[in-house]
């Protein structure tokens, strides 16, 4: 976690106003795992319900673009690396823990979401909007954004689909039936 990136910060806010347990990961090196380095992860959430969570929070503007232009499209870009990290961090972590990438939207004027929008926050007089994309999912759909930069995004029909609150990951896993 960067303490100099207001969405972390205040995605670390939502999760405290939530009594959510988590622990913030010091983002300031690449960490070794195994036989090589890995990308840090921002939060590590062992929550109600057993959620054993590996988080890597995306700060996005909505609407994007400037005031002039603005550009009504929930940007959810990412790099290769953060998508590969969260996977080796679950593995490594155990069973039970899931990946996610978790996209910290904050919300400009003028447009404004309902009050009771679910995992809407407010903080230091900013609407925060946090959705997340279980990396499995996001791997599996993802397409390469700009090969120069190693980044990668989700068409908007497969973001939709795969995108839900960010506390919907601390409920109970639906059981499989047979």
């Amino acid at each position: 976690m960067k303490r100099d990136n207001h969405y972390e910060v205040a995605f670390e806010a939502f999760l405290r106003a939530r009594s959510i347990p988590f622990i913030a990961v010091d983002e300031a090196k690449r960490t070794l795992l195994g036989d090589g380095d890995v990308k840090s992860l921002d939060f590590i959430i062992v929550g109600p319900n057993d959620a054993k969570l590996v988080v890597d929070v995306k700060g996005r503007k909505y609407p994007g673009g400037t005031v002039a232009k603005p550009s009504m499209t929930w940007q959810n870009w990412t790099s290769l690396d953060d998508v590969e990290g969260l996977e080796r961090w679950a593995a490594v972590l155990g069973p039970g823990y899931r990946g996610v990438l978790a996209f910290a939207y904050q919300i400009r004027p003028p447009f404004v979401l309902p009050t009771d929008t679910k995992d809407l926050f407010s903080f230091r007089e900013h609407a925060y909007l946090m959705r997340a994309v279980e990396v499995t999912a996001y791997k599996a759909a993802m397409r390469r954004r700009s090969p120069k930069w190693g980044t990668v995004s989700l068409p908007v029909a497969a973001f939709r689909r795969s995108v839900k609150p960010f506390t919907d990951f601390l409920l109970p896993e639906p059981a499989l039936t047979a």
